[in-house]
């Protein structure tokens, strides 16, 4: 990438991560473990490292410390290439000292440490997306069309639109209108595509499709500046439309797989697609690989199961059980005679001492896993959950809310949270 050295990456690590609640109890959005043996936030981080974009700051504010000591521990440079990855938590300083108030404010109040590295252009990412994709192609683009901004769009079926951030665009990908999440269809119909751009799509069909904003811009470097000399809080809802008839704005079409992480639905659909012969998102493709922490761990034992598409992850134990359709992450242990069907589980931190495991039964406690004679379906595990013989999960007829012993019912799902201990023979 021949103009990778003046790129900036900047990764936004969320909000509170309301909507992906209970997951983000104890961690930020970006933490969320993902796939088995991954986080949320190695998605953008091994898109940029994959594109030659190796200077990378991550903007971070709520329950940072798992995301911090993750990142810590996965990113090494050597001293020769440039690269960096830091970290920026909302800081107290002279004109400020409230948290980050939206995705413009917190680049805003970061400035003056991107100033310190030279560069002509600055990437803006989201951290809790699943996606593949060559930045260098983007940044390549808004150099050849001259752009102040250009704004990541994807292709959606008009049918399919609810709840997205639309653009219109003239057939040079010129956005000429940005809409944030319309309802009247009459307005909706009226953003579709030219003839001539569908035309260029890689995916035909007979439904028009609309451009949504995947929340991906890059600025040029003074654009940047001078848009955020304001009290603009949001790049989608505020500063983007701002700009239009003032900057040259430019959409660029991905149409590869792209899925937004932001509910407790989203995150369970994503996880269990990778468990279908072929996923939508290929973890496998050598030419860009997702980096991570590397562990260190044994290979998983897997003994007498009937195993199903299945997703395991490093380092796992699993006993005599049936496993459909699920995901397992690192670490984890399900003991003789359990059944699990659309689950996934994140598996743990550690590995109990022989010693723990009998204080745990001194105690009447379970260990950490999942038990014997279990049946569990359509559920996330959290990590280091522990869950007793005989449970019974699922959410079938059930409505959200908060249950006994650490579980929750979030869009339909049952979420058992981290560290949480259900006692033997409990079901629900």
């Amino acid at each position: 990438m021949a103009e990778s050295k003046k790129v900036l990456s900047v990764i936004m690590g969320g909000g509170r991560g309301t909507r992906l609640f209970p997951l983000t109890k104890e961690r930020c959005k970006p933490a969320v473990p993902l796939a088995g043996k991954y986080r949320l936030v190695d998605i953008p981080i091994s898109n940029c490292l994959n594109s030659g974009c190796n200077r990378i700051f991550v903007l971070s504010q709520f329950l940072t410390a798992s995301l911090h000591r993750h990142i810590q521990k996965s990113y090494q440079f050597d001293p020769f290439g440039g690269g960096f990855i830091d970290i920026l938590s909302a800081e107290q300083t002279e004109k400020s000292n409230a948290w980050y108030e939206g995705t413009a404010d917190a680049v805003r109040r970061n400035l003056v440490h991107f100033h310190r590295h030279g560069h002509d252009y600055i990437l803006i990412l989201s951290g809790d997306q699943l996606y593949r994709m060559d930045f260098s192609k983007i940044v390549d683009q808004h150099i050849a069309t001259g752009a102040d901004v250009t704004i990541a769009a994807i292709p959606f079926p008009i049918s399919k639109v609810e709840g997205l951030g639309l653009m219109r665009v003239a057939d040079d990908l010129a956005v000429t209108e940005f809409v944030e999440k319309p309802k009247d269809p009459a307005i909706i119909q009226g953003l579709a595509i030219s003839a001539k751009l569908e035309a260029k799509l890689a995916t035909q069909s007979k439904e028009k499709h609309c451009l949504a904003s995947m929340g991906i811009y890059v600025f040029s470097r003074e654009v940047l500046r001078d848009s955020l000399d304001n009290n603009m809080k949001d790049f989608g809802k505020e500063v983007i439309p701002g700009l239009l008839g003032k900057k040259k704005l430019y959409s660029y079409i991905f149409e590869g797989y792209w899925e937004d992480i932001g509910t407790v639905k989203a995150f369970f659909d994503a996880n269990l697609a990778l468990a279908q012969p072929l996923p939508p998102f290929n973890f496998f493709d050598r030419s860009a690989p997702i980096y991570t922490h590397p562990r260190y761990l044994p290979a998983s034992k897997v003994n007498k199961c009937n195993i199903d598409h299945v997703v395991i992850g490093d380092g796992c134990l699993v006993t005599d059980s049936t496993l459909k359709h699920c995901v397992i992450g690192i670490r984890s242990i399900l003991g003789e005679n359990s059944n699990l069907e659309d689950v996934v589980m994140m598996g743990a931190d550690y590995y109990q001492t022989e010693k723990e495991v009998l204080a745990d039964k001194a105690q009447n406690r379970p260990s950490i896993g999942v038990g014997r004679n279990c049946r569990i379906h359509y559920a996330i595990i959290d990590k280091n959950a522990r869950i007793g013989d005989g449970v019974t999960l699922s959410p079938a007829g059930k409505p959200d809310g908060d249950y006994a012993h650490g579980v929750v019912i979030r869009d339909g799902i049952l979420c058992v949270t981290k560290g949480a201990v259900i006692p033997s023979g409990f079901g629900l």
